[in-house]
């Protein structure tokens, strides 16, 4: 079968064309990814199986476009995949809130359209993104059918007191107020991964997943499931982000709306699209424009990091005393899987734990390393996270049992 798998970021669209045969047998056929969409300058990425990369800087203002660039390039006359785009037998697509309505993937149609619009509120960077991709794919393969995966569906198994805010009871039974998490696809991912490669049991494990990018969130697993996450109603909650300002004093918010006379869509844009990575460095979203940057000197970017380090740590340490141990620590994501001088600096800060650090190990560079000593008390590894594959998985299983 023959799927595209679409993952709309906040400011990416990464896809693959897969040819899956099984879960566990599949071709590559090309993938790519479109980023920095929004900035002054964005990035396209396209890379068939049997070809070289093609990369190209150009203006991506929004993520329309964005797909526009990737159909275009898998059915391009030269260095296209695809003899025509009805080629194409299935559509798998990421999606980052589903609210309480999903606990799994489901086939799209109109009802679950709605609900991922209702969520939108919960997911403003990422919900609306993933509404144009599948919209787009309806325009232009409007038999083939479509499915969804969401992030917040792994952390469905958190406990009431772990997911509840303490507000009056009666706006979660009227608004479903409550935490959900996100990145759940590639937090699951990189578990069960993670825990194969370093020889630790899943279903008899205490597993913390750091999914560090644009969008970071840190996961506490007990036995394969989740405990906790640092995400929260929204992806807003927890640590620095690309543009998110993550935890903050809830009464910040209405003192700045006064001296700064915000509407309630103003300041959401603030805290969502202009603090974070942004806010404080003043320059850049993107963790390796800053990370130039402070390689220079330069002051805020250096304080980007020392607090995104800083919040990792403090994650870190409340997962850890709420699962009373840990057996594995897992950096995935684009920052988590290529900045190794972050690694080094979180995991010189948890020798309390017994954690002994692998220096020349922690060299590696988007592949999946062990970068703890043999004899460290807790294991830590560097696990490529693949979300795409997830999807693709379960867009076969759910297409297969419709046409059956």
């Amino acid at each position: 079968m023959i799927i595209l798998v679409i993952n709309c970021g906040s400011s990416s669209i990464k896809y693959q064309l897969l040819d899956m045969k099984c879960d566990d047998v599949y071709d590559l056929i090309a993938k790519g990814i479109v980023e920095k969409i929004g900035l002054p300058m964005g990035v396209f990425q396209y890379s068939p199986a049997k070809g070289d990369k093609i990369v190209t800087e150009l203006e991506i203002p929004d993520h329309k476009i964005g797909m526009k660039l990737v159909l275009d390039a898998l059915t391009d006359k030269e260095h296209g995949v695809l003899n025509s785009i009805e080629d194409i037998e299935a559509v798998g697509h990421r999606i980052v809130h589903g609210g309480e309505f999903f606990s799994c993937s489901a086939l799209v149609d109109e009802d679950v359209l709605k609900k991922i619009e209702y969520c939108c509120d919960f997911a403003p960077l990422h919900n609306p993104a993933h509404l144009l991709g599948i919209r787009a794919v309806q325009q232009v393969l409007p038999e083939v059918p479509q499915v969804v995966t969401f992030d917040t569906a792994y952390h469905q198994t958190m406990p009431d007191y772990a997911y509840m805010y303490a507000l009056p009871y009666s706006y979660y039974e009227k608004y479903r107020i409550r935490r959900y998490g996100a990145h759940g696809t590639s937090h699951q991912f990189v578990a069960q991964k993670g825990a194969k490669f370093c020889g630790v049991d899943l279903d008899n494990s205490k597993i913390i997943t750091c999914h560090l990018g644009n969008g970071s969130s840190i996961t506490a697993i007990v036995n394969g499931k989740v405990i906790d996450t640092s995400m929260g109603f929204t992806p807003l909650e927890g640590m620095i982000m690309g543009t998110r300002v993550g935890n903050i004093d809830a009464n910040v918010i209405p003192y700045i709306m006064k001296k700064e006379n915000l509407s309630p869509d103003e300041v959401t844009t603030l805290i969502n699209k202009k603090s974070g990575f942004l806010g404080l460095s003043g320059v850049s979203s993107d963790a390796r424009d800053l990370d130039e940057r402070a390689n220079a000197g330069d002051y805020k970017s250096k304080l980007v990091f020392k607090k995104l380090t800083f919040d990792i740590i403090k994650n870190i340490g409340q997962f850890v005393a709420e699962m009373n141990g840990v057996d594995l620590i897992v950096f995935t994501g684009g920052i988590g899987e290529h900045n190794n001088r972050l690694r080094r600096r979180v995991c010189e800060n948890l020798t309390y734990l017994g954690l002994k650090f692998d220096y020349e190990a922690n060299k590696a560079f988007g592949e999946d390393a062990i970068i703890s000593l043999p004899d460290s008390k807790v294991k830590v590894a560097l696990i490529t996270t693949d979300e795409e594959l997830v999807i693709a998985r379960d867009t076969m299983h759910i297409v297969n049992s419709i046409e059956e």
